[in-house]
């Protein structure tokens, strides 16, 4: 038998339903659209990307390379080296004021991966999960992938893109699981003040049946006057019903390392542990050294970046609400902007089209030689999302093209 036979009888690969019910990643996919024409030649200024642009903290990136050269690049405990826990712990009282024990530390391969096993360790069939939108574009996703039912609640603008008490209560139901809340926001750096959140907490006293998922990523980029508030700190009463999420890769431009941690009760953290067993056993050990020292050195690093996103996030809100059809509101955290377009839907482009939509609106952009990532990837149009993560020189000239191009619609 040949082995062209050998291959035409073979069954076709058929995905899993988990796989069927979700998408790639839209922002990954934007990014990577955007490297692919960038690699092949086209003049295109890239503000799709999530990450910091800066370098990883040397302090860091020479723990890292000493881990190495001392051997240290063996298998961890699944929660994590002692020292990274005593790290974490640190930080984590230090933010909050909470101490907490290591039986409520896990460890993942970024925040990402903490997140998709708090739902793999909690959600059964038919669970649902409050969403505020605009979202992360991977919460409904993960959501799906562990047989949950993703409920999304729609924070518009004119409400500071956050979610309210009403808004909560209305959308609780015997069902309800997990409520997601993203602090400082991602794409729209809307940062919940003390109150709001406790606004929320009170909502759920009278729910506990309901856990939060506090994912705080971005919790060491803020423009304002103080930081913002951990859930945790701001509602302590649900110690016992909160996961928090963080990690290095905002705050120490660590994105590539891949390390991040949830805090929460010991039941939860060790049904996650044990997936984490079965899964990928530990994140990195030299990337766990390279943290230690990234939580346990100085923070200048974290507070120099903050200082250069707030002069970005000044320059592009500034350039952005001069441009007819836009409407910007300034971030109040993370490194993002995502301003409203519904001024230029239906418009029409220079060859006649029709501008229907935010997509539309981001492709016309590309051809204009800019990149950014449509509103409704983040479940909340007419919006487009650009990451403030880059120099600011490219950043100027990416809000040249955004304008020379709004400029062209009739």
């Amino acid at each position: 038998m040949s082995m062209a036979d050998l291959t035409t009888t073979a069954a076709p690969f058929k995905p899993s339903a988990r796989v069927g019910r979700i998408r790639p990643s839209p922002s990954t996919a934007a990014a990577t659209r955007a490297g692919e024409l960038k690699a092949a030649g086209v003049d295109l200024v890239d503000l799709t990307v999530g990450e910091p642009d800066m370098d990883t903290p040397s302090v860091a990136a020479e723990a890292g390379i000493a881990a190495i050269r001392a051997g240290r690049t063996r298998y961890t405990p699944v929660n994590g080296l002692p020292e990274l826990r005593r790290a974490i712990l640190s930080r984590h009282a230090a933010d909050t004021g909470i101490d907490r024990v290591e039986a409520e530390i896990t460890l993942g391969g970024g925040g990402k991966h903490v997140i998709f096993s708090a739902l793999m360790a909690a959600l059964d069939p038919g669970d649902e999960v409050i969403i505020p939108a605009p979202y992360w574009v991977s919460y409904p996703d993960m959501v799906m992938a562990n047989d949950g039912t993703p409920i999304i609640l729609t924070c518009p603008q004119e409400h500071g893109f956050r979610l309210t008490p009403g808004q909560l209560e209305a959308a609780i139901t015997p069902r309800t699981r997990w409520l997601i809340l993203n602090n400082p926001g991602n794409p729209t750096g809307a940062v919940y003040s003390r109150a709001e959140l406790a606004a929320l907490g009170a909502v759920l006293e009278a729910h506990p049946h309901v856990w939060v998922l506090a994912d705080e990523i971005y919790d060491s980029i803020w423009f304002g006057e103080a930081a913002p508030v951990s859930f945790a700190a701001a509602v302590p009463h649900m110690r016992d019903r909160t996961l928090i999420v963080n990690g290095v890769s905002k705050s120490h431009a660590m994105t590539g390392w891949r390390l991040g941690w949830g805090l929460g009760p010991p039941p939860l953290i060790r049904a996650i542990n044990t997936l984490q067993s079965q899964m990928s056993s530990c994140p990195s050990s030299v990337t766990q050294m390279a943290a230690v020292a990234a939580l346990s050195g100085p923070q200048d690093f974290s507070e120099a970046s903050r200082a250069v996103y707030r002069r970005r996030r000044d320059l592009a809100v500034a350039a952005l609400a001069q441009v007819p059809g836009l409407s910007v509101t300034p971030s109040e955290g993370a490194f993002y902007l995502f301003p409203n377009c519904a001024g230029l839907i239906g418009r029409e482009r220079p060859d006649g089209a029709v501008i229907a939509n935010d997509l539309d609106l981001v492709v016309f952009f590309l051809e204009q030689g800019v990149a950014t990532i449509h509103g409704a990837a983040y479940g909340l149009s007419p919006h487009f999302r650009l990451s403030i993560a880059t120099s600011d020189a490219l950043l100027a000239e990416g809000c040249a093209r955004i304008a020379a191009a709004a400029a062209l619609l009739r």
